[in-house]
């Protein structure tokens, strides 16, 4: 990747909202030039969306939560990311090397929505599950240091 597209998604992942005049401006390119090489990272899949970062809490979801699962049988189909894609509370599964199989970031509730939801990913997915409750959040979806 050329050092200036770098600089654009760089732009792009601190303000997903910033115009191409003002890529333009930070980048020394014209407008045409930044709306062309944007289309082009677009079309590449290197920007794949933009999103509106929502403060769970105002909307009603102040309980953040880490769920590692892991099979119950290890010869069973790897298939627990598909079981489990249709449950909107279920924010990112990432698969990772260790004990478990896949960690799932979770936002809720209440506690009680967190249990009734630890028992819907145990059926579905046919898992064991260890359960890690986020008592603050200093920082996160920070931009990445490109």
């Amino acid at each position: 990747m050329e050092d200036i597209d770098r600089r654009i998604v760089g732009l792009l992942a601190s303000d997903g909202r910033m115009s191409y005049t003002d890529l333009g401006k930070a980048t020394g390119l014209s407008t045409s030039a930044v709306h062309q090489r944007v289309r082009r990272l677009e079309e590449r899949g290197v920007i794949r969306g933009y999103v509106a970062v929502v403060d769970p809490e105002a909307v009603e979801l102040p309980l953040t939560a880490f769920i590692s699962i892991r099979p119950i049988d290890p010869s069973a189909p790897d298939d627990a990311p598909d079981r489990l894609r249709t449950m909107s509370a279920i924010e990112a599964c990432h698969s990772v090397a260790g004990d478990e199989s896949y960690i799932l970031k979770v936002r809720v509730r209440t506690p009680s929505d967190l249990e009734a939801l630890l028992a819907r990913i145990r059926a579905e997915a046919n898992v064991t599950t260890r359960t890690t409750i986020v008592l603050s959040t200093p920082y996160e979806s920070r931009p990445l240091h490109i």
